[in-house]
């Protein structure tokens, strides 16, 4: 766990850029294709649709998109940025990294770069490394990407995931400020659980399974999960970090202006923010629109609060994530962009 960030420099988000593929799968959709109705996936999740990549359209395609938008909303060229790290579970190749991929795509010689694999907590947990490198003085800007092309590992034979999971995400610029205002990254809360690691994950592939005729045959290399197990931990898990991490700032959840969840499923989300005492006009939902996006979801979900003119200067956010590994996350910051 976390102390409370001490250190003479401060880290906020100055941008963000996002990208989604314009193609739709609806529940409509889905009901051709597996034993499931739009009523049953709307009472159950909340989602209504997801957006669906073409073929061809690899991760690093969308993340440069976003990227470069992020980039010019800072009022930067790619060559400002020092740092790119990339938030995903579906590289476009196993080696080399994404960033490498997006560095080059986008034209920021100079910077460096790696991904993080921790599936829906990605962002959140590359963002607390954003603002460690910019905190201490390494970095003055560094580019955080969350972005996912679920449909590449999705089995669209299997209704307990193929319901859940849509393409997308975004990127956002974390930058050092120095002039002492309040303002950006507060305070953090993170922990893993790997014990639930096998409810949710994709089995074949790696070294434990490397891909064979075998794997192939059982579908290994598609998303397997135990959405009862998933569901279970999410529930209680997003919940507690937040109000410990309240706590130790001396807050409650009265204090919070904006929360910002990982839009895994809609009764986790209304769980959550009525457990930590936020009501749901101060919540960031849109799952209905772009479904679980993994590590794309909470900078789509912030720049839907930017859009609808409910992210404000000066305005306490409360940020979480819970997902597979089992991995959870909590995180504060002061608004200012």
């Amino acid at each position: 766990m976390a102390n409370a960030l001490k250190s003479p420099y401060a880290a906020k988000i100055v941008s963000i850029g996002t990208a989604v593929p314009p193609g739709l799968l609806t529940n409509n959709d889905l009901e051709k294709m597996v034993d499931t109705s739009d009523q049953w996936i709307t009472e159950r999740t909340g989602i209504k649709q997801r957006h669906m990549a073409e073929k061809g359209v690899a991760t690093s395609d969308l993340a440069a998109e976003a990227a470069i938008q992020a980039i010019e909303r800072a009022g930067l060229k790619p060559t400002d940025i020092e740092l790119i790290i990339v938030a995903t579970i579906t590289p476009d190749m196993i080696l080399p990294a994404t960033a490498c991929l997006v560095q080059d795509k986008i034209g920021a010689t100079g910077a460096w770069g790696f991904d993080i694999s921790i599936a829906c907590s990605g962002f959140l947990y590359a963002l607390q490394v954003a603002t460690q490198f910019v905190t201490t003085g390494a970095h003055k800007n560094v580019l955080v990407i969350g972005l996912d092309v679920m449909s590449s590992i999705i089995d669209y034979t299997d209704r307990t995931t193929c319901i859940i999971f849509g393409d997308g995400g975004g990127a956002v610029v974390v930058q050092r400020t120095e002039d002492g205002a309040p303002v950006g990254m507060i305070d953090y809360l993170y922990e893993v659980d790997g014990s639930g690691g096998p409810a949710l994950c994709l089995p074949g592939g790696g070294s434990r399974n490397p891909t064979s005729k075998d794997t192939l045959e059982k579908r290994m290399h598609f998303v397997h999960q135990d959405g009862q197990v998933v569901f279970k931990f999410a529930t209680r898990k997003m919940s507690d970090l937040c109000l410990k991490l309240l706590e130790r700032n001396g807050l409650t959840g009265k204090d919070v202006d904006l929360f910002v969840p990982h839009q895994a499923n809609l009764r986790i989300i209304s769980y959550s923010a009525e457990r930590v005492g936020i009501e749901m006009d101060k919540v960031v939902v849109n799952i209905d629109e772009f479904g679980n996006t993994t590590a794309g979801t909470l900078p789509l979900a912030l720049q839907s609060a930017r859009s609808d003119g409910r992210l404000k200067e000066g305005s306490l956010v409360l940020l979480a994530s819970v997902g597979a590994g089992f991995s959870a996350g909590a995180a504060l910051m002061r608004w200012s962009y």
